[in-house]
């Protein structure tokens, strides 16, 4: 696990979660990480620019590391795009299933942690639970189950 900060006006970049969200696509797609997948810090910020809030480190690492990569964008579950995250409910919205039943967020009050807790939304009922995990955590163990899920199949 590196350190290494780099510099935007008002946000210092750590890569804590970096690694392990760039390793998805050498584990589950067959090819070399490349910078290119991800979005580079001046993408991520023009996405970005109007928002009111900012984005927990672990969100901003994925984007950074993965965000452009449609294959994992899009697997099963629809990672939104930085511009179209909301915050609604008293949560950022970040993520919804295929047929749009449920939706991910985490609590706005939680922005500032830079793992935050993942909850889940029903979206016929409004009513949250947690997922009882870290975004992180959650990220890579989606895609642990979305993958094996195909290779049972």
């Amino acid at each position: 696990m590196r350190a290494s900060p780099t510099t935007t006006p008002g946000v210092l970049v750590t890569e804590l979660f970096s690694d392990k969200f760039r390793a998805l696509v050498p584990q589950y797609f067959e090819d070399e990480w490349v910078e290119e997948d991800g979005l580079s810090e001046e993408e991520l910020a023009e996405l970005l620019e109007g928002k009111d809030f900012g984005l927990p480190l672990a969100l901003r690492e994925f984007y950074r590391a993965v965000g452009a990569t449609e294959d994992i964008m899009e697997a099963f579950h629809f990672f939104w795009d930085p511009d179209e995250l909301e915050i609604e409910d008293g949560y950022l919205l970040f993520l919804e299933d295929e047929d749009e039943q449920f939706t991910w967020g985490m609590r706005a009050d939680q922005l500032d942690v830079p793992d935050p807790i993942v909850w889940r939304r029903n979206n016929a009922r409004g009513e949250w639970q947690s997922e009882e995990g870290t975004f992180s955590e959650y990220v890579l163990d989606l895609f642990e189950w979305v993958f094996e899920e195909d290779e049972d199949n």
